[in-house]
């Protein structure tokens, strides 16, 4: 298997994806945010002092994925159809999960995308909350699902 995103040379390029057929392709990616369990009640009772965690998470999850290409060198600009950032209190972590999922239809997949919208949603938690918990952490950052395009489907837990 040779990378893609490098020249004969050996220098990085990006890859050129003119004629690849356009497809539908999802991608979902996953990861948690391990806190105390004092920090995650202020997160369910909606007292954290910078204001609602969950929803201004999953904002910059969205704005996150829009923006790939700008923070990604080699990532492909793409029209993104829909983005959908699923933030879970869990009680047993103590902390939240969190799911990006990510849908266009084009000639390369949203996996870059869905873990930026993941890693941005737990970045943001953590922003929000570090002033009460600086011992979070962020975790288990994976691609869990992906569809569409020539490699085919993907799934792991």
């Amino acid at each position: 298997m040779s990378l893609t995103h490098i020249d004969a040379t050996g220098a990085a390029r990006m890859v050129d994806v003119s004629d690849k057929q356009a497809t539908v392709r999802d991608a979902t990616a996953a990861c948690h945010v391990t806190m105390r369990a004092e920090t995650l009640a202020l997160v369910t009772a909606g007292t954290a002092r910078k204001g609602d965690v969950l929803a201004t998470a999953r904002i910059a999850g969205i704005m996150a994925a829009k923006r790939t290409s700008d923070l990604i060198p080699l990532c492909h600009p793409l029209a993104i159809a829909a983005v959908s950032v699923d933030l879970t209190p869990d009680d047993e972590l103590p902390g939240i999960r969190i799911t990006a999922t990510i849908r266009t239809t084009g000639p390369t997949g949203v996996e870059m995308e869905a873990l930026t919208a993941a890693s941005v949603a737990a970045l943001t938690i953590y922003d929000m909350l570090k002033a009460a918990d600086r011992g979070m952490r962020i975790e288990a950052l994976r691609v869990t699902a992906k569809s569409g395009g020539k490699s085919g489907d993907f799934t792991q837990g």
